[in-house]
């Protein structure tokens, strides 16, 4: 006997689920040791149950919120790719992948829980990762715009490079110049 689809959830809550996403984000990204779920679902603007409905252990929602801040990051390429030239997209895909990975570091203690508990919530992100500047990368190559022989492994490193030498807030400016540093090396010369 085949397993049953879960049924798509109401508009509703769908807004509820994401907007309790949204604040676990800012929440458990802050590093701070004792993060409550009460204070999550008032930060969403929903009771502690509605948090419990969608996410029945806090493990459950630090998962939950680590998989959304990656697919947000993965999934705005397309969007990018259709509003910018492919190098420009790559770039402000670039500041999205520091801001991410400033989150995931503010949540470095609770997502060791999650690890803990047997949960693994890194087990699709350098997939999504290097799908998504895959893409890029193949969009600035196709512009003519980005090299056609750097790997989108060597970039991810030096996107985490980057974060670690600049990654705090206050050095916000050092990483966007570092990250023109990386975008200079990334574009293509002809002849070159």
């Amino acid at each position: 006997m085949g397993e049953i689809a879960p049924r798509p959830l109401r508009a509703d809550a769908q807004r509820n689920r994401q907007r309790l996403l949204d604040a676990a984000v800012r929440a458990f990204s802050q590093g701070e040791p004792e993060v409550t779920l009460e204070s999550v679902a008032r930060d969403a603007g929903v009771g502690i149950g509605t948090l419990y409905r969608h996410f029945p252990t806090r493990e459950a929602l630090v998962e939950a919120a680590y998989r959304s801040e990656l697919g947000r990051l993965c999934d705005a390429v397309p969007e990018l790719l259709e509003q910018l030239p492919a190098e420009a997209a790559l770039r402000a895909w670039m500041d999205r992948f520091i801001d991410y990975l400033a989150a995931k570091r503010g949540m470095a203690d609770a997502l060791r829980l999650v690890i803990e508990s047997g949960a693994n919530p890194y087990s699709e992100s350098r997939d999504r990762l290097y799908a998504a500047l895959d893409l890029l990368l193949a969009a600035g190559v196709a512009a003519g715009t980005v090299r056609d022989d750097v790997p989108s492994a060597d970039v991810l490193a030096s996107l985490s490079g980057v974060s670690l030498a600049a990654g705090e807030p206050a050095r916000r400016e050092q990483a966007g110049r570092l990250l023109d540093l990386l975008m200079d090396g990334l574009r293509h010369r002809p002849g070159g």
